[in-house]
């Protein structure tokens, strides 16, 4: 079945569509939220509030245009917002506390190639990259976002996309003194 016609029928209360819907970005909103959270339960309750945040606003969904943006966006702002909640119930949570970002480690037939410790040295170059550089490349070079999808997420113009990810790339380049 097709996004679109998901989105019809979870607009119309369809449960089944709901289900199909959250097996189809499950995964991609985990591992977002993760990368800014840091925490597993965290990330699942936040992916857990995106989805009923779609079942609330299921009415709308025809409407948006691009699903993923507005997915990733619902999620980082949920993300943000449950990081500060923990923080007012902690006190002492804050956004320089959280352990250091990391790439989901994904197999595929190149990473049985790639060793745990250049792993590891590739996930420490990108931690080492400003925050917004950073959330841009993952969605470019990880979620495979659009460039034009980005900077409507972050309202940014395009050119600064571009200049996210042609810094992030000679920053890694640098870091790990190979060619990417």
């Amino acid at each position: 079945m097709q996004e679109r016609e998901l989105i019809i029928l979870l607009s119309k209360g369809n449960e089944v569509a709901l289900s199909n819907f959250m097996d189809l970005y499950s995964s991609r909103l985990y591992y977002y939220a993760y990368g800014i959270i840091c925490n597993k339960e965290m990330a699942e309750e936040v992916v857990s509030d995106v989805f009923y945040e779609v079942w609330k606003r299921r009415k709308e969904m025809p409407s948006i245009e691009n699903i993923l943006s507005w997915l990733l966006m619902v999620t980082h702002n949920k993300s943000l917002s449950y990081v500060q909640k923990e923080k007012n119930k902690r006190n002492s949570i804050s956004f320089d506390d959280l352990k250091s970002f990391a790439f989901p480690i994904v197999e595929s037939s190149l990473s049985r190639i790639i060793s745990c410790e250049e792993i590891t040295s590739i996930n420490n170059a990108i931690n080492k990259l400003p925050p917004r550089c950073r959330d841009v490349f993952f969605m470019a070079k990880i979620e495979h976002m659009k460039y034009a999808d980005i900077a409507d997420f972050f309202g940014i113009s395009l050119p600064t996309v571009n200049y996210h990810i042609a810094f992030a790339v000679s920053s890694l380049r640098k870091m790990l003194k190979t060619p990417l």
